[in-house]
């Protein structure tokens, strides 16, 4: 914790929370240190207990993401209410478990859109690696008829897993960009030149013609 102290910087804090990410450790700082610690569960359960946002980002960094029970990630995703604790424990811990799927579907149906937008993560995980079994014109039923008026971070899943759907999935490509045209969801977002509009007609074509110049 005194190391992670010495890593602070309020430039960096001050960039973190315009994002409500409450911490000033730059993120190529806790990654070296990561590096140097290698993994330890013990340690990163106890790091995870001291609340910090930059100790839990470290802890998902060296921790073992099988050794977790299910019912310690559904509470650690319900105490991760930074933004950037919330995506690293989503991205780097749950989807290597093998608690995925049952998390899956119990966070898509969860009242709080913040644990909602996790199950929606972890579906978008599924459609780009294993649709098998998805129900995907069902996922654009629900898309169509939620994500305009959801809160801000379910929205900003839901239309990811709109783009990927249409991304990865020709038969469905049309619908999908035919949502994104009428719903207008993040159609005037700022995106920095050489990036690519999080508005998912713009992001669909794009990755398209991506992979068909391959």
């Amino acid at each position: 914790m005194a190391e992670l102290a010495g890593l602070e910087d309020p430039k960096t804090r001050a960039v973190n929370e315009k994002h409500g990410d409450d911490h000033g450790v730059h993120l190529s700082k806790l990654r070296a240190l990561a590096k140097r610690l290698k993994t330890q569960q013990e340690l990163a359960q106890r790091l995870w207990e001291t609340d910090d946002t930059a100790a839990r980002l470290l802890a998902i960094l060296i921790c073992r993401p099988k050794a977790f029970e299910r019912d310690e990630l559904d509470v650690m995703l319900r105490e991760a209410r930074a933004p950037k604790v919330h995506d690293w424990l989503v991205n780097y811990v749950v989807k290597k478990s093998p608690h995925a799927e049952d998390l899956r579907l119990a966070w898509s149906a969860d009242p709080d859109p913040v644990v909602a937008s996790a199950g929606w993560a972890l579906t978008t995980e599924r459609v780009a690696k294993k649709p098998e079994g998805l129900d995907l014109p069902g996922l654009l039923d629900v898309i169509e008829a939620e994500m305009q008026g959801a809160p801000d971070r379910l929205q900003w899943a839901m239309n990811h897993c709109l783009a990927q759907i249409g991304i990865e999935h020709a038969e469905l490509r049309t619908r999908a960009l035919d949502i994104g045209e009428r719903l207008e969801v993040l159609k005037d977002y700022p995106t920095s030149p050489g990036c690519t509009s999080p508005f998912a007609p713009i992001w669909i074509t794009e990755m398209v013609r991506r992979q068909q110049a391959m």
